[in-house]
């Protein structure tokens, strides 16, 4: 009952340490107030809060009732319950990262579900994915477009082949976006808004950055997140 008083409490403060409470002592019980409330706590810090208590909970407890969350027709629901799975990151729960997940309309589920996509995805599958992943390449805003960006990099260089098919799209966005990525993976350091502008630049001059924008043969090397 504490549980479920404190996180209907008016104040961010007390709804704060009722989440530390509930994930310093894991109740089991608890887990179904814990995912429900996510779906609506307004306050950053407590949903992150809430995720973290929800990780201290046995994994068997937790994913089914997750797995069921992905599937809500609220927005924050889906993405905090992935956004939670990622961090679990038990394997058993891939399947429920679906298609439809990686290319929601809302961006906020969309890059929750590629971060979760990556944390899950079984060996083997990761080349499968990066096609599904690529699909949303020139989507969004600068955040959405360097989650996209973030994700398909931490796959390795299984993704190359792929960006690489991007580069010739008909879309200068996805084109540019490709390009964009295949910089970072060989430069990490270089950071995204150095890396879109010079894609642009070559999106513009009519060249795919195939051979690396300056005379360069393509990537040697993948990069981690």
């Amino acid at each position: 009952m504490r549980v479920l008083r404190g996180l209907q409490d008016g104040r961010a403060s007390v709804r704060l340490r009722t989440a530390l409470a509930a994930g310093t002592t894991p109740e089991p019980r608890h887990v179904g107030r814990l995912v429900e409330r996510c779906a609506t706590e307004p306050d950053f810090h407590v949903r992150e809060m809430l995720t973290w208590a929800l990780t201290r909970h046995p994994a068997s407890t937790t994913v089914p009732r997750l797995i069921i969350e992905v599937r809500s027709e609220c927005a924050q629901a889906r993405s905090q319950a992935l956004h939670t799975l990622s961090k679990i990151g038990d394997r058993r729960a891939w399947p429920a990262v679906t298609r439809n997940l990686l290319s929601d309309a809302d961006d906020e589920v969309a890059r929750s579900a590629w971060r979760a996509a990556v944390a899950l995805v079984p060996d083997g599958e990761e080349s499968e994915l990066a096609d599904a992943l690529s699909t949303q390449l020139g989507r969004g805003g600068r955040e959405t477009r360097l989650s996209l960006s973030r994700a398909l990099i931490a796959l390795g260089e299984v993704v190359l082949p792929t960006l690489r098919a991007a580069m010739t799209d008909p879309d200068p966005g996805v084109r540019a976006h490709a390009i964009a990525t295949e910089r970072l993976m060989r430069d990490p350091d270089a950071g995204f808004e150095s890396a879109i502008e010079e894609a642009k630049r070559i999106v513009a001059l009519g060249g795919n950055g195939g051979n690396g924008g300056n005379g360069e043969k393509g990537v040697t090397g993948g990069a981690d997140r």
